[in-house]
């Protein structure tokens, strides 16, 4: 069953096109981790945040790339790492045309 992730963390940067061309290659790396089916980055330059939110196909890919990232983004420096994996209710989501697939 496929699992939601939610990742937040605080970021000071860099923001917009910047981000953009800086982070090109995490982004293509990310298609390649096991179980991922999408993700949408996430950002606020006002809060001093970053992050993402993820759809993975089971819980067990889910975890180990919450694991893996977490530590990826301890060795950048970047501090106060939250992640959580949601079940996702799939019938209220339909309705709403949440992309799932």
């Amino acid at each position: 069953m496929a699992k939601l992730l939610q990742v937040d963390f605080d970021f000071q940067g860099p923001f917009g096109e910047e981000m953009t061309q800086a982070m090109t290659g995490l982004a293509e790396s990310i298609n390649q981790e096991p179980g991922v089916i999408w993700k949408i980055w996430t950002l606020s330059e006002k809060d001093q945040l970053g992050g993402g939110i993820y759809l993975f196909e089971d819980e067990a890919t889910a975890t180990a790339y919450l694991a893996m990232h977490t530590e990826r983004l301890t060795q950048m420096g970047i501090s106060n790492i939250r992640g959580v994996i949601f079940d996702i209710n799939q019938p209220l989501s339909a309705i709403n045309q949440a992309p799932l697939q």
